[in-house]
């Protein structure tokens, strides 16, 4: 492309190439998936997280707070507290608001970027793409996620990986007839 074209490319073109070429160029299939599926997942984690923050913000706005005054929120059947987020100040909250949604971008990209390098990666040394390998992806994935949490035990590993490959299984299981 000359630099005169450069110039003269609106926003739009800049868009339908984006999508031709994905959202990075690694130098290989499998990098490319992984990273792309990160960054994706990791911005729905970070909009979750924040929303999530916004919906206590409305609930101790109108009074309906939880008992105690402390927020809580129900994560994998485990309360989590995040008593930092009715911080003394602005600055402590905001604070509290960036550590959370990082943690949060960081998890849902983690369980993303794995899931979608194992089933790129056993496609490509199976030649098939089936419900094994969705089984097998899901499962690495379960117990990735479950070792992030706070005190993860062997029970808690297990069931994360059973759950993992149950859901990605039924959910390979399920592609077209929906």
């Amino acid at each position: 492309m000359s630099s005169d074209n450069l110039e003269t490319r609106s926003l739009l073109d800049e868009l339908r190439d984006f999508e031709k070429g994905g959202l990075f160029d690694l130098g290989h299939p499998l990098l490319n998936r992984i990273a792309a599926s990160f960054v994706k997942a990791a911005g729905i984690g970070a909009i979750q997280a924040v929303s999530r923050e916004g919906y206590f913000t409305a609930i101790e706005g109108s009074g309906l707070e939880s008992p105690g005054g402390v927020t809580e929120v129900t994560i994998g059947g485990k309360k989590q507290r995040f008593p930092d987020l009715k911080g003394e100040s602005s600055r402590k909250s905001l604070e509290a608001l960036v550590k959370s949604t990082g943690k949060e971008s960081l998890q849902w990209g983690l369980a993303a970027g794995i899931y979608s390098g194992l089933t790129y990666g056993l496609k490509e040394a199976r030649g098939a793409h089936d419900w094994k390998n969705s089984a097998v992806a899901g499962a690495v994935t379960g117990m990735a996620m479950a070792l992030t949490s706070e005190d993860p035990s062997h029970e808690q590993i297990v069931q994360c990986a059973i759950t993992g490959a149950a859901i990605s299984t039924a959910a390979n299981l399920l592609t077209g007839i929906f």
